[in-house]
């Protein structure tokens, strides 16, 4: 096994149940807005697409934020106010911090061998929050978030900061940990970082992008690390 000094974690379906979450908050913003909750797989449906959007450079967060719920709006013909809604989602979203239940044993036992930064496509207002107020939050040695640095996965720009935030200069002595094959994945390749896809679905790989290692549960980590 190749020797590593530092191991970059995507947060979202890596670390966190970000499933649990975005329900929690869909179901409560609805209920302050009087709202059916039963479209909840339709938001998902367009909150998927449109981040997709967002890594090929179609959209910018700024409008992400409220653009989803526009198309939800259209898709469900259900009349509210989209900015008001976004809003009010992202406070909630803010609250709902939950973590996998192995992210913590895995990551305080890969603390005692590795640097442990947290790269994140996410917003600045709901990441600093959620991850901060998370168990985990004090195992990372950087936090970087893409709105709040102005790139984001799978632009190597964005690795390259990362890694420079816990002082790793040669990017094959570090590992990245995603759940996002377009994402994290890609992204390590672009920034010449070896790739561990976290696949607990057993999803079939059907894109033409090879991760260096694939995992179906984090406690593989230590096992494939040899600690």
């Amino acid at each position: 096994m190749k020797k590593y000094a530092t191991l970059i974690f995507d947060a979202d379906e890596t670390l966190f149940d970000f499933k649990k979450s975005e329900r929690i908050a869909f179901d409560q913003t609805s209920d302050d807005f009087k709202l059916p909750s039963n479209y909840f797989s339709i938001y998902t449906a367009i909150n998927t697409s449109i981040w997709k959007e967002f890594e090929q450079g179609k959209i910018t967060q700024k409008e992400l934020k409220v653009e989803r719920f526009k198309r939800l709006a259209d898709a469900t013909e259900i009349s509210f106010n989209a900015e008001d809604f976004a809003n009010r989602f992202m406070k909630h979203l803010a609250n709902a911090s939950y973590i996998y239940p192995e992210s913590h044993q895995i990551l305080t036992r890969l603390k005692k061998h590795y640097k442990i930064a947290i790269l994140t496509n996410g917003l600045k207002g709901v990441q600093t929050k959620r991850i901060g107020a998370s168990e985990i939050a004090h195992l990372f040695d950087a936090l970087i978030i893409s709105e709040e640095v102005g790139y984001a996965k799978p632009d190597p720009r964005i690795f390259k900061l990362t890694l420079d935030r816990v002082n790793t200069y040669d990017p094959s002595s570090a590992l990245i940990i995603g759940d996002s094959l377009t994402s994290d994945i890609q992204g390590g390749l672009n920034s010449g970082i070896d790739t561990c896809w976290y696949n607990p679905e057993k999803k079939v790989n059907h894109a033409s992008i090879t991760p260096t290692y694939e995992i179906h549960q984090l406690s593989q980590l230590i096992s494939l690390l040899n600690i």
